[in-house]
């Protein structure tokens, strides 16, 4: 598994960018109010990054420690695609309130503040989760095996019927 690279988040954030600025403005041609996440979506991003950074430390904690305690490796993947899908979603999510308050500070009308508020709680918890998810799937990298070096594990001719 490749970590998450700078350019996928990017592309996220851009995609997410223009559907929250084309969202709003389709809301508003049409007469309707202009969207406004739900007060409780900041939360749900901040508890998400912290649940997994804690499901990622005791995989950092085995994989360091010299003791006997042996690492799974499909639990470490599995947190480790989670994470990546975390910070793919807290990137969507940045790009989504940012493509939000571009539409709102572009219009000649001043927003509230308690929609802007949510906005830029959820701008804020999108960025802790995009850091959470890449400090999870950092903690959740297994050192290589000696043995996946050697020369014996490595076919050189042909295999024997």
């Amino acid at each position: 598994m490749r970590r998450t690279g700078v350019g996928i988040l990017t592309i996220a954030v851009v995609i997410g960018g223009a559907v929250g600025f084309i969202l709003d403005t389709m809301l508003t041609a049409m007469g309707r109010a202009t969207f406004s996440p739900a007060a409780s979506l900041p939360t749900i991003l901040a508890l998400l990054g912290a649940v997994i950074v804690a499901l990622a430390v005791p995989v950092w904690r085995a994989t360091r420690s010299r003791g006997t305690r042996r690492v799974n490796p499909f639990q470490a993947l599995r947190i480790a695609m989670l994470a990546k899908a975390s910070s793919l979603l807290g990137a969507v999510s940045f790009g989504f309130s940012l493509g939000l308050i571009v539409f709102l500070t572009t219009r000649p009308v001043t927003p509230s503040l308690g929609s802007m508020g949510t906005i830029v709680a959820t701008l804020v918890c999108a960025v802790v989760l995009v850091v959470a998810g890449l400090v999870a799937e950092q903690l959740c990298t297994i050192r290589k095996d000696d043995d996946d070096d050697t020369a014996g594990n490595t076919p050189t001719g042909p295999v024997q019927a």
